[in-house]
């Protein structure tokens, strides 16, 4: 008992002599007993807990000083000097076992202090994923998206909105095509599966070699129509659909569209432009890159009409309207072959020079459709011009009363060139509005089965077409089918062969488009019950290069035969 009470008597003297109060050591005690239920081997955390030294901040009078140091994060500000003896000084522990360190605010007050201090890092915590726009500003994180391919740019934009409104911009367009951060894609049209109009785009990304698939509803149910690019578009022109059996290619009762489409690969989206004049099926489609003053010259119908048309009866010149005779030779004169070709093209470069040098950023295009078959499945000889400025349609003079159906067609040079059945060739000028023959050295020797295609590459004019290997006539032992390549020399019109085409001519619509020094080629055909398709490619700035393939059986295994006949193709630089 006298044990007990003399340990009592030392426990009061020492809290008398440390001055503290009953009240600071009720709340010390209990603050220890429960660190000592959470566990004995967890360690204390250093920014809510400071040395026992913090009690020598308690006064003789009691209560907390406001500027005392009670961790890193907690300066003192105080400024008063402490005594040698009061940091020499050494406390025992008043109960329990002694602990290196207390918390001397209340429950939650450092939580609540340290958030309040640290806003900014319990951002970053919060928002991981935004971290990035934290730090790379605008500008930086602009030019790391530039350089992303297309597949990868497409899921790029899915991150944020902040990364879709960036990309999404006509700048970052603009900056994108100029750059040396694309690659050219082909765009599969018209294919046709379990006897329907799909209304599926195939594209296929030459520098991953990877197809992909874009669904396009607006376009099941047609076929036959005519694809081309402009820019980072794709126009959709004219075509058919079944008026029976809707969604099959079925020509037996059909209707023929003058509507066109475009579509746009960067945001998945289509809109419709001004439609033709005249319903068109498998029209030949061109276009043109003019100047921002290019005037558009419409056609006059009453007289340009008849200049191609043989005259009815025997009525002289003499009695004919004096200024219909003036304007009929003044387009006779024009129309005089070599030397308006001599001359035309070197002046349309000039001028479109020009037109890049005044206005670069400004572009503007027109595009062309000549021929195709009508409403009532007839050859067609008029042709159609649409201005993006406008969005309208306007008619051009017809083609040559004795030139055949076209069949194919491209722009080289400022001039349009179209080529016959008939194996003729005439090219149509955008500025001056009229049609020009063309007299080549005779055609290159072809398989009339098979239609020639006009191709553009380089400011060069090609031609593919199939012809036979060996002698002339019917398919024999020695006589072989091939198809290729010709060059038309634009100053003395005489064609040239260029490559032989390694494939086996299988397809009779066999598709070819050119993007700057690159020839694609598409052939599709049907062989033991299966359908086959090939992908070829032909690089014209090396001469000693020749066609390799890229891609094989990777689209037609699950597509129809009649697919064959109905596709189209179009190749765009993404």
């Amino acid at each position: 008992m006298s044990e007990r009470l003399s340990g009592e008597e030392s426990l009061c003297q020492d809290v008398e002599s440390l001055s503290v109060s009953k009240r600071l050591v009720r709340s010390v005690s209990q603050k220890l007993k429960r660190k000592n239920h959470r566990g004995e081997g967890e360690e204390g955390d250093d920014t809510r807990a400071v040395s026992l030294s913090c009690l020598t901040l308690y006064g003789r009078g009691g209560g907390c000083k406001v500027g005392a140091e009670t961790g890193e994060e907690f300066v003192d500000y105080g400024g008063r000097r402490r005594s040698t003896s009061e940091e020499t000084k050494v406390y025992a522990a008043i109960c329990g076992k002694e602990e290196t360190a207390v918390d001397c605010f209340a429950y939650g007050m450092k939580e609540k202090f340290w958030r309040r201090n640290n806003r900014r890092i319990l951002q970053l915590k919060a928002a991981p994923h935004d971290s990035m726009n934290v730090f790379l500003p605008d500008d930086i994180l602009e030019m790391c998206l530039l350089r992303l391919p297309l597949t990868s740019l497409m899921n790029a934009r899915l991150v944020c909105k902040k990364w879709r409104s960036l990309t999404s911009t006509i700048r970052f367009m603009h900056m994108r095509r100029e750059g040396l951060y694309q690659s050219p894609w082909l765009f599969l049209f018209g294919v046709v599966k379990d006897g329907y109009c799909s209304g599926v785009i195939h594209a296929l990304d030459v520098s991953l070699n990877q197809w992909h698939k874009i669904d396009a509803a607006i376009l099941k149910g047609r076929f036959l129509f005519s694809v081309t690019s402009v820019q980072d578009d794709v126009f959709v022109v004219g075509g058919c659909s079944s008026l029976t059996n809707f969604g099959k290619v079925d020509r037996s009762s059909f209707k023929t569209h003058k509507g066109v489409l475009v579509f746009s690969p960067l945001t998945k989206s289509w809109r419709k432009a001004a439609s033709m004049k005249y319903a068109r099926s498998s029209p030949i489609l061109g276009v043109f890159e003019v100047g921002p003053d290019c005037l558009i010259r419409a056609q006059q119908n009453r007289y340009e009409r008849r200049f191609y048309r043989p005259r009815v009866g025997g009525v002289s010149d003499v009695y004919e309207d004096p200024h219909r005779l003036s304007v009929r030779r003044q387009f006779r004169h024009s129309v005089d072959g070599n030397d308006v070709l001599t001359t035309h093209p070197k002046q349309h470069k000039s001028s479109g020079q020009k037109g890049e040098n005044t206005c670069k950023d400004h572009r503007r295009y027109v595009v062309v459709a000549v021929g195709g078959l009508g409403s009532w499945d007839e050859p067609l000889d008029s042709g159609e011009l649409y201005d993006f400025v406008s969005n309208k349609w306007t008619e051009i003079p017809r083609l040559p009363a004795d030139f055949g159906v076209a069949c194919s067609g491209v722009v080289c040079s400022g001039i349009f060139y179209v080529y016959s059945e008939t194996d003729k060739l005439v090219g149509y000028d955008v500025e001056r509005g009229y049609w020009v023959r063309i007299q080549t050295t005779p055609s290159p020797p072809r398989v009339h089965e098979y239609y020639p295609k006009l191709i553009s590459c380089g400011g060069r004019l090609f031609m593919l077409s199939v012809s036979w290997c060996e002698g002339e006539g019917q398919i024999g032992r020695r006589n072989k089918a091939v198809r290729k390549l010709w060059e038309l020399d634009l100053r003395c019109f005489s064609w040239r062969e260029v490559s032989v085409h390694p494939d086996a001519p299988m397809d009779w619509n066999a598709a070819f488009v050119a993007d700057k020094s690159l020839i694609f080629g598409l052939e599709m055909f049907k062989i033991f019950g299966q359908v086959l398709d090939f992908v070829t490619v032909f690089d014209m700035s090396d001469a000693r290069t020749s066609w390799s393939h890229i891609s094989r059986n990777h689209v037609a295994h699950e597509l129809d035969a009649a697919s064959c006949m109905t596709k189209s193709m179009a190749v765009l630089h993404l």
